[in-house]
């Protein structure tokens, strides 16, 4: 997937020993009396299906789900996320074609607030809304803010991950209080870049892995970015937007930049051959790194982001009316978002609960990672994730970023200057409406 504006997530299975027992204590979520929709039986062997557009590390909750509930199985379908999210618009407007749960990104949830009462109110089924902070409640909420249809799974709370051993090499500093200082906002990031290049005795080891991830970091900290609050995209004349744009391409002019289209093969192979120095990281990304150590055993550390927290990335479950088996798949959908399985979807595959309750407990909190020199990216996440602002979202949001994305691969590989691919972007903007 090449979406600057959504996330890869290609995560390894296993716990499924800790899974049991944990799940079996806490007793969170649903209960064995959990009902399916359309006059089913209670206890009758039912099969709920799940759409999602990417590994959301759910393989073996479904096994404890079915341990919990015998009577019901889970077919589990994945597709692009572009095509997710059209086939989802399609079958809501066909009033059929839906799966029992569908997952929404958060750069499409507010296509999706018009059609908020063809999905089931989570209000209307117990749910308590203040689980998640109202950034998060929001873009999933009815315009009136009467009805809440998508559940918050994890969120890309973000830090910076850095090669510790490829800075000392370069003569910068390596403890992370150190490196935090040291790029604490957007211009000494860039800065401190130049001085890795012109240091760090492998000429052929970049700054950073891409433009437009980089990008992505930076619009994500803005008070506004591709939208207004009303609605409008302003994405061409916020000043955000273009000083992003235009620091991003001067650096990829400077040479800082790998080049490396974000989630691909190539960056996979980037990651293991050490190409890079440096990644903009929301919580997520974290199991890209567990899945691609790199090759010369060099070790990645995690830092605070230039300009300090933000969010990038982040999905929600929604149960639309259709569906077969609404009663049914309301009690998994909260079952998944529970405070329990949200905790462990943490631990174990690295996504960061979007439940805030979750932020300030020990066990999340004082989480360490000994992928990253054991990092305490509990805390590291938490801070980031306090320090959000919210951002008003559209409909088109993740197609804009993509957009910008693009254009500056088209600077990246020498087709185009910061300036047309400025406009270029822009011009293609246009055509996609509000």
């Amino acid at each position: 997937m090449s979406d600057t504006g959504s996330r890869r997530r290609t995560w390894l299975a296993g716990g499924g020993a800790v899974l049991a027992a944990a799940l079996l204590a806490t007793g969170c979520g649903s209960d064995s009396t959990s009902k399916s929709g359309s006059g089913d039986d209670a206890n009758a062997k039912i099969t709920l299906t799940v759409n999602l557009f990417s590994d959301f590390g759910y393989k073996d909750l479904y096994a404890q789900y079915h341990k919990l509930h015998p009577n019901i199985t889970i077919k589990e379908n994945r597709a692009d996320l572009g095509a997710h999210h059209q086939n989802l618009h399609a079958h809501l407007v066909a009033g059929s074609g839906t799966a029992d749960i569908e997952a929404i990104e958060i750069g499409q949830v507010a296509g999706f607030q018009s059609q908020a009462s063809k999905f089931v109110n989570f209000l209307d089924e117990g749910v308590d809304k203040n689980q998640w902070v109202p950034s998060k409640t929001a873009p999933a909420s009815s315009r009136d803010g009467s009805s809440l249809f998508g559940l918050g799974t994890d969120m890309g709370g973000m830090a910076l991950c850095y090669r510790a051993d490829l800075f000392q090499k370069a003569g910068l500093p390596t403890d992370r209080a150190a490196v935090s200082s040291l790029v604490a906002n957007w211009d000494s990031y860039f800065a401190t870049g130049k001085q890795f290049l012109a240091k760090s005795p492998d000429k052929k080891v970049k700054w950073f892995d891409a433009g437009s991830n980089v990008f992505s970091a930076m619009t994500a900290q803005a008070p506004q970015a591709f939208y207004d609050a009303d609605g409008k995209v302003i994405a061409d004349s916020n000043p955000a937007v273009k000083q992003a744009f235009d620091a991003v391409a001067g650096a990829i002019k400077d040479g800082e930049s790998a080049g490396i289209a974000a989630f691909t093969p190539a960056w996979d192979t980037g990651f293991r051959k050490s190409q890079f120095a440096t990644v903009t990281c929301p919580a997520w990304m974290s199991y890209e790194f567990k899945a691609n150590p790199p090759a010369d055993g060099g070790k990645w550390d995690i830092a605070t982001i230039p300009g300090g927290g933000g969010n990038w990335g982040g999905s929600y479950l929604t149960v639309p009316k259709q569906g077969k088996h609404t009663k049914a798949a309301v009690e998994l959908a909260k079952w998944l978002t529970a405070p329990a399985q949200e905790a462990w979807l943490f631990k174990n595959k690295g996504f960061f609960p979007s439940d805030q309750a979750l932020w300030s407990s020990p066990d999340i909190a004082n989480l360490t990672d000994p992928m990253f020199n054991g990092a305490p990216t509990g805390k590291i996440f938490s801070e980031s994730a306090k320090n959000l602002k919210p951002q008003p979202l559209g409909p088109h949001g993740a197609d804009i970023g993509n957009i910008y994305g693009n254009a500056l691969v088209s600077v990246e590989q020498g087709k185009a200057g910061t300036d047309k691919a400025w406009s270029n972007a822009n011009a293609e903007i246009k055509n996609i409406g509000e």
